[in-house]
């Protein structure tokens, strides 16, 4: 799957949305917008507002409304400036390779910066169209999801007693929710039936939660190329789908002292690899692509109510290249 090619079969309706962003963002202090320039330049696949773009060309007969790109625009403010936030968060020196703005300007500027995304997401949201008062609740149940995700995952961390409904819940919360909140106000842009909207609905958070279940794939049998360093979920107490599974497969015993493992690692990094072999010799990868899988096949089918178009092939070829991908 060539992102790029798709970027250049949406045309206009990509450049319009890469202008809407880099004008909201455009100010008269010099050091915040070299700062913003530095982070689109960096700006990865972008997966939120092409998949919002393809979504309600997909609804509308291969176009899309104002609205559309305004929604599109947001889900990508957004995404960014929450990035900018869990590095703080995370301690996280590199992001997509480079280092991140809170290890070139501190954990101040990464916050303000976050802030500063999120505000001019909202404001893009707050146009004159009847579908913005529900795209707001759509884009604020986000919000809401991002912050309790984060909460539990701490907590859980702490704990060390993630269990499989608490990481699913966890991943739903972080990644897939903005997945959802892009494709389903797509879909609302251009008045989509309700069917219409459930396939949204539905297509993204599959597509979101086998995303994120690759991501923690890997950071157990990735590359470099991730873009950050192998194995920082352990380091930071991540219980993911791959230990998880290793620990369904080794049994009580073996669960219970990985679990603590996990708990003192702070004190004991050397645990790292040690758990990281845990997960290879049971199993716990096997069993993550599998359950990746599941999902990958949920948001393929979720599409079938929507017209045949490029645009539909577009988002199952989305679907297969996540579970595919290497970074």
């Amino acid at each position: 799957m060539d992102i790029r090619t798709v970027k250049e079969y949406l045309q206009e309706d990509w450049t319009a949305v890469s202008c809407r962003i880099a004008g909201v963002l455009k100010s008269d202090i010099d050091l915040l917008n070299a700062t913003n320039e530095s982070i689109l330049a960096n700006s990865g696949k972008q997966l939120r507002p092409l998949l919002a773009l393809l979504f309600a060309r997909s609804c509308n007969g291969g176009k899309v409304t104002e609205a559309t790109v305004r929604y599109a625009s947001s889900a990508e403010l957004l995404h960014n400036a929450t990035l900018l936030h869990d590095d703080v968060a995370d301690d996280s020196d590199q992001r997509r390779g480079v280092p991140t703005i809170r290890s070139l300007m501190g954990p101040s500027v990464s916050v303000l910066l976050g802030d500063y995304w999120l505000v001019k997401a909202m404001e893009l949201i707050l146009g004159d169209d009847e579908s913005d008062t529900k795209v707001i609740r759509i884009f604020s149940k986000t919000l809401s999801d991002l912050a309790e995700g984060e909460m539990l995952q701490l907590q859980k961390a702490q704990n060390g007693d993630t269990d499989q409904s608490d990481y699913l819940r966890i991943i739903y919360n972080k990644t897939a929710s903005l997945f959802e909140a892009a494709c389903v106000s797509a879909a609302v842009s251009v008045a989509a039936p309700e069917a219409y909207e459930r396939a949204a609905r539905d297509y993204a958070v599959a597509l979101g939660l086998a995303f994120q279940i690759k991501d923690d794939i890997l950071d157990y049998d990735g590359t470099e190329s991730v873009g950050k360093p192998l194995g920082v979920d352990i380091l930071e107490q991540k219980i993911t789908m791959p230990l998880l599974g290793a620990m369904a497969n080794a049994g009580a015993e073996q669960e219970e002292k990985i679990r603590q493992m996990v708990k003192d690692i702070a004190g004991h990094p050397e645990y790292r690899d040690e758990i990281v072999a845990f997960v290879k010799s049971n199993g716990g990868l096997e069993y993550a692509v599998d359950a990746l899988n599941v999902y990958v096949d949920d948001a393929v089918k979720a599409l079938d109510v929507l017209p045949d178009s490029y645009e539909k092939e577009c988002l199952e070829r989305l679907a297969y290249f996540t579970a595919k991908r290497n970074r």
